[in-house]
């Protein structure tokens, strides 16, 4: 885990890639809860049997799950110890370059690419950043998964 005292500590490593996190591994179960939480049953997702039939020669994790990964990834591999309250702000460029087989682990790289002064909650002032996340499948050279975060981190009282 990539830890910092102060969010200038982050700031200050524009261009750089700032965490790689852990693997983690992608089952079956959580396609399924995925399915059930946005309505999205595409076969290629949930009916295993028909899956190893088709293209893919098994199930796959829907695009957006692999997605929704980015908070936990962030989650796990970065830490500013100075008070600060983080919001999602939004993504740019999203692509999904590979398909993504049930029971591959999965790991995110982390560069940041931009950063920029924003107004905030109570007339604070906080700071956007523009990161990179690059979603790799474990024993494959393309990625799996890349984006463009938005996160936002304002300063709050201790």
């Amino acid at each position: 885990m990539a830890r910092f005292q102060t969010l200038a500590q982050v700031v200050a490593l524009v261009g750089q890639e700032v965490a790689v996190s852990e693997w983690t591994l992608i089952t079956q179960e959580q396609v399924q809860k995925f399915a059930e939480a946005t309505g999205d049953f595409q076969w290629i997702h949930v009916d295993v049997e028909r899956a190893k039939a088709g293209p893919f020669g098994a199930p796959i994790a829907h695009g957006f799950l692999t997605l929704s990964l980015i908070a936990k990834f962030f989650d796990e591999t970065l830490q500013i110890d100075e008070p600060s309250m983080g919001v999602n702000y939004g993504l740019n460029k999203v692509r999904f370059m590979a398909p993504v087989p049930v029971g591959s682990r999965l790991r995110a790289r982390l560069k940041l690419l931009a950063t920029e002064p924003v107004g905030g909650p109570g007339g604070s002032t906080g700071v956007q950043m523009t990161w990179e996340v690059k979603i790799e499948r474990e024993g494959s050279d393309k990625p799996v998964c890349v984006a463009e975060s938005l996160a936002r981190r304002y300063p709050v009282s201790a």
